[in-house]
């Protein structure tokens, strides 16, 4: 049983011997332990340090991509280089090493293809309250999207099989925590938590530059992903909201041309009929969609066995 444990890091100098020092060399029911640093675009000596560190794996994006890009090329990385295991932590050493034994027992029994490490956010000193409240929030709507019911759905520090790993797919640059809980949920994979804890604050977020922004971005994510993952469930509902809406002009003519018989109103019944077809054609998009949806899980998964056969 092989586990690589990967850090994606986007100059991270300071943090990066504090995070490698902590990682396990050994850990019950693992065989191989190695350890990946994804360099994406860092301008400091991010890579001399993982080298001096004795770090298994370098991969070099060569400039910025983002933090979704830098996790999805690490993940194609560890499956080439045959990981039965994945472990994704932070470069910031936000996340404490010593529970990655816990992140993984769910997965080597069998119990889960993804495990999310759950914060205390309560409990983070260094966390406003509004950011609490936020994550809150935030972590409610996504799991009423996904159908899942992970605590902390904005957690980096999280483990996957290797069949999970070989179907996620992750479309949007900005951060990957969201989408492939939605996604997960949406293709059925066993996604389950355990709770963690955290160490002090080593820096300030590069994820986002303000709150308005990180908000904003998330909710695009959140929306962008739903659409994707299960386009049937969102097109049915805007067909319903539409189809609701072109009722009430419909009804308002046919209620003055019972009550007085006369043929006026005309533009509420034009406005009922466009907003009608409106609400047909939506629903037909849903159709489309969930058949194209069906497609593309059968298609990750093709991809996915192939990947593991390799």
């Amino acid at each position: 049983m092989k586990l690589i444990i990967q850090i994606p890091c986007y100059n991270e100098e300071h943090t990066l011997p504090g995070v490698i020092n902590d990682l396990p060399r050994e850990l019950d029911g693992i065989d191989t332990i190695e350890y990946l640093i994804i360099d994406d675009g860092s301008m400091d000596k991010t890579v001399e340090v993982a080298k001096t560190l004795g770090v298994h794996h370098i991969l070099k994006l060569g400039s910025n991509h983002g933090l979704a890009k830098a996790f999805t090329r690490g993940i194609h990385h560890c499956l080439r280089h045959g990981a039965d295991i994945i472990v994704n932590t932070d470069g910031d050493n936000q996340y404490k090493a010593s529970y990655i034994k816990d992140l993984i027992q769910p997965i080597l029994d069998n119990r889960a293809d993804i495990v999310v490490g759950a914060r205390p956010i309560e409990q983070i000193e260094h966390f406003s309250f509004i950011k609490k409240k936020l994550q809150k929030i935030g972590s409610g709507v996504v799991r009423r999207f996904s159908g899942t019911d992970v605590p902390d759905t904005t957690s980096g520090f999280r483990s996957y099989s290797a069949k999970a790993a070989s179907q996620l797919q992750v479309f949007n640059r900005y951060t990957y925590t969201l989408e492939t809980i939605i996604q997960a949920g949406a293709m059925d994979m066993q996604i389950t938590s355990v709770p963690i804890d955290v160490n002090g604050k080593t820096r300030e977020s590069r994820l986002f530059k303000s709150m308005r922004g990180y908000i904003w971005r998330s909710v695009c994510v959140i929306l962008r992903s739903y659409i994707i993952y299960r386009p049937f469930m969102t097109f049915m509902y805007a067909s319903i909201i539409t189809g609701m809406l072109g009722l009430i002009p419909c009804l308002r003519f046919l209620y003055f041309y019972l009550t007085d018989g006369t043929s006026g109103h005309i533009q509420s019944l034009l406005l009922g009929v466009v907003l009608l077809m409106l609400s047909f054609n939506l629903f037909s998009l849903g159709i489309i969609g969930h058949i194209i949806g069906v497609n593309r899980r059968l298609l990750i998964k093709h991809v996915g066995s192939t990947i593991l056969d390799k």
